[in-house]
């Protein structure tokens, strides 16, 4: 007789800033898909497997739509986030009107003219922290303001507000968050968004932001609500800034931790882009995807029931070793093409051209700049953000 496996809890904790639970592991000995049990008591599908993945996040009948009652939760704070109406949670064709307004944006042509001022302001910001000298702690100082002030350029939000929205996008994204004060963050940025809107409103022309593009082509014409601008600006605003200024901190930890790997990218300056996917698939900053199951689907020999949910372990998936060799050890020399750090199908990251830019530039220009740095407290001691979040830490101590 078969032995029944009782399902683990999910989110698993962290114990290490840039590996994957240690509970991934047993998941992964299940096979590509096992069984899981949140928070509420409900029992979810949790997919580890590179090729299943890719099969299911495709699937006509897997839906990202979170006003499905059925729609799981990784947490109370996650389902006051999914009451709202975010680009991520819609499915075809709601998703393709509203994601067909934002791309222009972020087409790989319009994002390679912001890398001469994606340069400018790094190189800015390394010169202040060399003049302030050594130890320096690099999250607030570097990871978090590059991608912060390029976001807003982007979108024309003026960038004197970022300590407002920057402390109130932590409160939707760190795991613990209270609901309560998690909706009160939500309302603030929104009121926020909704009053910067209006202003460019009665200023056409002002601005060039892609807010004043949404006004000026779909607002004023009628094909977008101010309601909608206001959600497709926030989920850009935090998602823009979080989970790229975890990869900074990470990428960088990673390689610090991983010296030989640091060698070769200091002697090769030509593998950063490279490394970068390397390091974006061994990291998967942005680990879980949620969906659920519109009917029944059967997949390596189980059966996905209607209203069930989906997750999708990308710091899993993206170590299968049938699709990755050696993928639990760093290679910057991988083709890691393929991964799934930035999703897969219709609701692949918006923003993966500008993260990748982000990347390149920073850790290349701190590399070269600060040649001996190091870190200054081992990777142990660092604080682990939270399970149901992006993959991060809190501070990222270095010196030179």
């Amino acid at each position: 007789m078969e032995e029944r496996i009782e399902p683990p809890e999910f989110p698993m904790a962290r114990t290490c800033p840039h590996l994957p639970p240690p509970g991934y592991q047993g998941l992964r000995d299940q096979g590509p898909l096992a069984r899981v049990r949140l928070f509420d008591g409900r029992s979810a599908w949790i997919v580890t497997g590179h090729a299943l993945a890719r099969t299911l996040l495709v699937h006509p009948d897997i839906s990202s739509d979170h006003r499905n009652p059925r729609f799981p939760a990784l947490s109370p704070g996650r389902r006051v986030l999914q009451s709202r109406k975010w680009l991520i949670g819609m499915d075809a064709p709601e998703h393709t009107t509203h994601r067909k307004r934002l791309i222009p944006a972020f087409t790989l042509k319009r994002i390679n003219r912001l890398r001469p001022g994606i340069q400018d302001l790094v190189d800015r910001l390394i010169d202040e922290i060399l003049a302030k000298g050594s130890p320096a702690e690099l999250m607030e100082r570097f990871a978090l303001p590059v991608p912060s002030v390029v976001i807003c350029q982007i979108l024309g939000v003026p960038y004197e507000d970022h300590a407002f929205f920057e402390g109130e996008a932590a409160k939707l994204v760190t795991p613990g968050t209270p609901p309560e004060e998690m909706g009160a963050a939500l309302s603030r940025l929104d009121a926020y968004l909704h009053e910067l809107v209006e202003r460019k409103r009665r200023a056409p022309g002002e601005g060039d932001g892609l807010l004043d593009e949404l006004i000026t082509d779909h607002l004023e014409h009628g094909d977008a609500t101010p309601e909608e601008i206001v959600s497709s600006s926030l989920m850009l605003l935090v998602a823009g800034h979080e989970t790229t200024a975890n990869m900074i901190s990470l990428g960088l930890l990673v390689l610090l931790d991983n010296p030989e790997q640091l060698t070769r990218v200091r002697e090769n300056p030509e593998l950063i882009p490279q490394a970068v996917e390397e390091l974006l698939r061994f990291i998967s900053t942005a680990d879980i995807l949620s969906r659920v199951a519109k009917r029944d689907i059967e997949a390596e020999g189980h059966v996905i029931r209607e209203g069930e949910g989906v997750f999708f372990a990308n710091a899993a998936i993206n170590r299968d070793e049938r699709w990755f060799d050696r993928a639990d050890t760093v290679d910057i020399h991988r083709d890691a093409r393929g991964h799934t750090a930035f999703g897969y199908g219709v609701h692949q990251c918006l923003g993966q051209n500008l993260a990748r830019a982000e990347l390149e530039i920073a850790l290349e220009t701190l590399l070269r700049r600060i040649p001996t740095i190091e870190l200054a407290e081992s990777v142990d001691q660092l604080p682990v953000k939270g399970a149901s979040g992006p993959q991060g830490v809190f501070t990222l101590p270095v010196r030179w």
